[in-house]
């Protein structure tokens, strides 16, 4: 199984319509507390495991970091972690804030 990828717009949309989606960022925390996806939560390596251990697998996550790129790594783990429904935010942070700055924290 492989993680897929979403741009702001797709995501965007799924909060419009209220579905669910667990939205992690793994930026450092200094940037997440600088600014964030609305409701997302920051995924670290101190806390990646009880993430892990207590989310249902099963919900839609959406890995966030700074461009796009190391998100897809992060990506990818949660997938052999067993969560069925893994993307990659297309553009990361920097895209998202420009795309959709009413979502953001």
């Amino acid at each position: 199984m492989q993680f897929k990828f979403m741009n702001p717009d797709e995501l965007k949309t799924k909060f419009e319509a209220g579905e669910q989606a667990v939205v992690v960022d793994i930026r450092d925390t200094g940037s997440f507390s600088a600014g964030a996806i609305k409701g997302s939560q920051p995924l670290t390596n101190d806390n990646v495991q009880t993430f892990v251990e207590q989310t249902d697998k099963q919900l839609p996550v959406v890995v966030c970091c700074y461009h796009g790129n190391s998100s897809q790594s992060a990506a990818q783990f949660l997938v052999e972690q067993g969560f069925s429904d893994v993307y990659s935010l297309q553009g990361g942070y920097e895209l998202w804030k420009t795309v959709c700055p009413e979502h953001c924290q």
